[in-house]
């Protein structure tokens, strides 16, 4: 099985881009998962809604804002449950997550929170990693967990171009770290890393500043996570740097059967 995960910094924005649908179809995907679709489902037309031989399946929350957050997946694979956001009111406010059961696995494709320079936004991104992780040990109890999207963080030095500039930076502090560093050790795969080692200058966003993407002074801050269930299936992992819809680019799994 073939996974991609995108954050695509607005949907119709990356859509109306040329290409973007020649790649779409190119990935030769099963699951093909966006975040920050920046879009509700009535605001997508053509082939955003019905692209080919894909299911869709989107989440926008109807209390925020337009134009902000918001999770799609396009599925080949016809998932037994669809189910948006995590089961507590508290985090179900905005938009992050879908999660699809499949036949052989949990699919859960989340945009976490951005700890941005305000604490309480912050405080709100640690809340939510650790709701999360509460939601995804339940699901791990019925079948194996994959879990993609955009983590807001940098787990390790080696994830970041420039890590000594961003000590005190959210997306590298050490609270935001530690939530990586949990679920490695309850046994979640980072299934870049295992597949691939520490492979340097790997990165997953740039900051549309001129000239970092050329300079590749970028972040790793996209993630496919697996259940220790499923390590003996990861096959390939792979980053798409050369795809540039988005100031995020695309990141792949492949399982074998």
């Amino acid at each position: 099985m073939r996974l991609i995960s995108f954050n695509v910094n607005g949907l119709r924005a990356a859509s109306a881009k040329p290409g973007f649908f020649d790649w779409f179809h190119a990935t030769g995907a099963d699951v093909i998962a966006l975040q920050e679709i920046k879009a509700r489902r009535e605001q997508l037309t053509g082939t955003l809604i019905t692209p080919g031989e894909y299911r869709e399946s989107f989440f926008s929350s109807p209390t925020v804002k337009k134009g902000y957050s918001g999770v799609a997946v396009y599925s080949k694979v016809k998932p037994i449950k669809v189910s948006p956001e995590l089961p507590w009111e508290e985090w179900a406010q905005e938009g992050r997550l879908l999660h699809l059961e499949l036949p052989g696995f949990h699919f859960l494709n989340v945009y976490f929170p951005n700890g941005q320079r305000d604490g309480e936004r912050l405080d709100y991104k640690l809340g939510y990693y650790g709701a999360f992780f509460e939601y995804a040990e339940k699901l791990r109890a019925s079948k194996p967990v994959v879990v993609c999207g955009d983590f807001n963080t940098a787990h390790r030095e080696i994830d970041l171009a420039q890590p000594e500039l961003y000590e005190d930076t959210s997306g590298f502090l050490p609270q935001e770290r530690a939530f990586l560093s949990k679920m490695i050790k309850n046994g979640y795969v980072d299934t870049f890393r295992f597949l691939n080692g520490d492979l340097k200058d790997q990165y997953t966003w740039w900051s549309y500043r001129s000239g970092d993407k050329r300079k590749n002074n970028g972040w790793r801050i996209d993630y496919f996570f697996a259940s220790p269930e499923l390590a003996p299936k990861l096959a390939k992992a792979w980053i798409e740097p050369k795809i540039a819809f988005s100031d995020h680019c695309p990141i792949g799994l492949e399982l074998d059967a």
